[in-house]
């Protein structure tokens, strides 16, 4: 996370980078750092409600902040120029590199891996082992920023296809195909009437005043509507782009080919 602030303090004096765009990324890294590095942390261990909650800053609102400040090319101002034509490029530019990206931002596997990972780390054996491995708990919350950070950085991209890996509509369907598994998720946690999540009962609650299914209702809401209303808000961002690009005529899909001339019509002499 610091090499990340670093980066994008240096290359935003060089790259063109709003005070609005600035904002959107300093809040976005801020809200991981408190969700990950403080002693918030305690609370998100010990009840699933602010476990939940943590989730939700660290797979939507993070990303989703950062994403919307489209740091990508104050990230590599930001980085020395040797550096770049040295190392950077050629990363990027190798075999791996663009299998991995083509896999990872597939619309189908996006999806997949966004909510996937989100019913994965709530199987509830998985859960309990997660809470109680240190190693595997680090594990999980990183695996939420860097899956955000790849769907939103994927979805909420304002330039035309290409340079853009989706085209601006295919974003809309790929962020609304996302809502309705978490609502899903979401409703099944509420009203189950049993206690899904013991863990944090055998480890003790760090709010005695909540009871176990009161913090298991709590949990299943902030999935439910706060992360399906992310999902809305991004289709509404990608529809905005869709509408942006139409209106400057960027949207074409026919591509003139080089070097050939449109043909002459023949005038009489």
């Amino acid at each position: 996370m610091l090499l990340a602030a670093i980066l994008f303090a240096r290359g935003a004096r060089h790259a063109r980078v709003s005070i609005a765009r600035r904002i959107s990324f300093w809040f976005g890294l801020t809200a991981l750092y408190v969700a990950l590095h403080t002693r918030l942390d305690y609370f998100f261990e010990h009840e699933f409600f602010m476990h939940r909650l943590q989730h939700l800053v660290l797979h939507h609102l993070g990303p989703f902040f950062i994403a919307l400040s489209y740091p990508g090319a104050a990230l590599r101002a930001g980085v020395p120029f040797g550096w770049r034509q040295r190392w950077l490029r050629p990363a990027t530019q190798s075999k791996p590199a663009r299998v991995f990206f083509d896999i990872v931002f597939n619309p189908i596997v996006a999806v997949v891996l966004f909510v996937g990972l989100i019913y994965f780390w709530l199987l509830s054996p998985i859960h309990f082992k997660a809470m109680l491995d240190a190693r595997l708990y680090r594990v999980m919350n990183w695996s939420m920023v860097i899956d955000g950070l790849l769907f939103w950085w994927l979805v909420l991209d304002p330039r035309p296809a290409p340079p853009a890996r989706l085209a601006p509509g295919r974003r809309i369907l790929v962020v609304i195909a996302a809502i309705p598994p978490q609502i899903l998720l979401g409703t099944y946690i509420f009203f189950t009437p049993h206690e899904l999540y013991p863990i944090y009962s055998i480890c003790g609650r760090a709010f005695s005043w909540i009871t176990p299914m009161r913090d298991q209702q709590v949990g299943g809401l902030l999935l439910w509507i706060p992360g399906s209303m992310m999902s809305v808000i991004g289709a509404l961002i990608a529809l905005r782009h869709w509408l942006r690009l139409s209106a400057r005529d960027r949207l074409r899909t026919e591509r003139k080919t080089p070097g050939k001339r449109a043909p002459v019509k023949a005038t009489a002499s």
